[in-house]
Parts: C-alpha cells; sequence; structure tokens
C-alpha cells in the first residue's frame, strides 16, 4: 500500500487539531483505513527524520513518521509509495 500526498496532508492536519496523539491515531485508523497507524514515545524514534512536523497549539510539537514493512520487520521510510503505516509521536 501507498501513501499518496493527499493522505500524508490530510493526516498532519488530523495530528495537529486532536486533543492527543492517541486521538489523532483513532481518527486516522477510521479515516485512512487500512492504513495502519501507531503511537509510539519520541524516544523510540530518535535519530529517524519524521516525513512531517506536526506543531501545535496544545502543546509540545508532534512528528508523523511513514513506515514500511518486509512482512517481518518494520522501517522508518521516506518513500511514499513503500510506506503502509504512520507513526505518531509528541516531543
Amino acid at each position: 500500500m501507498a501513501i499518496t500526498a493527499e493522505q500524508l496532508t490530510q493526516a498532519a492536519q488530523i495530528v495537529s487539531q486532536a486533543e492527543t496523539v492517541r486521538a489523532a491515531a483513532v481518527t486516522l485508523r477510521e479515516r485512512l483505513s487500512p492504513l495502519k497507524t501507531l503511537v509510539l514515545d519520541a524516544f523510540d524514534m530518535r535519530g529517524e527524520k519524521p516525513a512531517v512536523h506536526v506543531p501545535t497549539t496544545q502543546g509540545p510539537e508532534r512528528a508523523l513518521y511513514m513506515m514500511s514493512t518486509d512482512g517481518h520487520c518494520w522501517t522508518v521510510t521516506r518513500d511514499p509509495l513503500q510506506a503502509s503505516a504512520l507513526v505518531l509521536t509528541q516531543g
């Protein structure tokens, strides 16, 4: 599955407007199904470059990462054509 530019823009808007990253994940799972959406601690994604930095009015900046899988392992990808999941973090 690939992530389109429109889906990435929509995801960033949802993440920026949601009260929490967990609430954003719930909305993304509903609106962008079957795309998988996970919430991780920002520390777990240290050293990785997010696809989108998401400023918020609710607190610390949030980030959105695109993930790809080979069926066993997950990796961060910058290629939306390879992405099949999103990871959300809050700094």
